[in-house]
């Protein structure tokens, strides 16, 4: 390198982008307790060897996973898993592909907690689902300088069998709920019949008003036919017919 400076020095210089770190190794030893960069580092020809670790957020989609719920329902359930490498030195040292040991590790997490769950706990509980998941993966990859920033569980799939019968189980529950609030109708309505009879029993002029606007009601929805409901005491006078004691009385005229 001395004998062809200042030609060589421009193969131990280096660019480290923002987004990303070296990892130097000398002689086959991490150089300091840190990456390099950003920036320009100094690499020496044939003793050092630099590694450029990406430190953005890493998106690792999940394949269908088939699982056995604890209630013996085969599912599939699929997810997502956001990921980001701290250290550089850790993602290097500690672990050949960190990539894809987390990769493996998220399948193997999400299939033995999702095994302890039943088929109701999983279609209701995503959030605390991802969340003891993604407890357990930033536990088990802190040693790899990896920090799991979020996990979600993307889609359910149940056998189009079960499907089904769910959908019969809602419908009966619904059909049974809706029976329960119509009884419940029927009982208020008939409480506040029995309310309003009481009322028109203590005022007979309020029955013959009730008559008349019964009357202004029907006829305004022009109806061919009306009937007029006609109390027995006003015919009394006029047909000879007596309400109280059912006997004919003599015609006044």
């Amino acid at each position: 390198m001395i004998i062809t400076f200042p030609i060589s020095i421009w193969m131990c210089l280096k660019i480290i982008k923002e987004y990303e770190r070296a990892v130097v190794l000398r002689l086959g030893r991490i150089q300091g307790d840190k990456a390099k960069g950003p920036g320009l580092i100094l690499v020496l020809p044939c003793i050092d060897v630099f590694v450029k670790v990406d430190l953005r957020t890493v998106t690792c989609n999940i394949p269908p996973q088939e699982i056995l719920t604890r209630d013996s329902v085969t599912t599939q359930v699929d997810g997502v898993v956001y990921y980001r490498i701290y250290s550089a030195v850790s993602a290097v040292a500690n672990v050949n592909d960190v990539h894809q040991a987390t990769f493996l590790l998220a399948q193997t997490t999400l299939r033995n907690v999702l095994g302890t769950q039943t088929l109701s706990q999983i279609l209701a509980g995503r959030e605390e689902i991802a969340h003891s998941i993604q407890t357990l993966l930033d536990d088990a990859t802190k040693l790899w300088g990896i920090q799991v920033a979020q996990v979600e569980i993307k889609d359910v799939r149940i056998p189009g069998q079960l499907q089904r019968s769910m959908a019969a189980e809602a419908e009966a529950t619904r059909e049974a709920r809706a029976r329960v609030l119509a009884a419940e109708g029927e009982m208020n309505a008939s409480e506040a019949l029995k309310s309003a009879s009481k009322v028109l029993a203590e005022s007979p002029i309020a029955l013959q008003l009730r008559y008349l606007q019964t009357l202004t009601t029907v006829a305004t929805e022009k109806n061919s036919t009306i009937v007029f409901p006609l109390p027995m005491n006003v015919l009394e006078g006029v047909g000879g017919i007596s309400y109280s004691n059912h006997k004919t009385v003599p015609n006044r005229t």
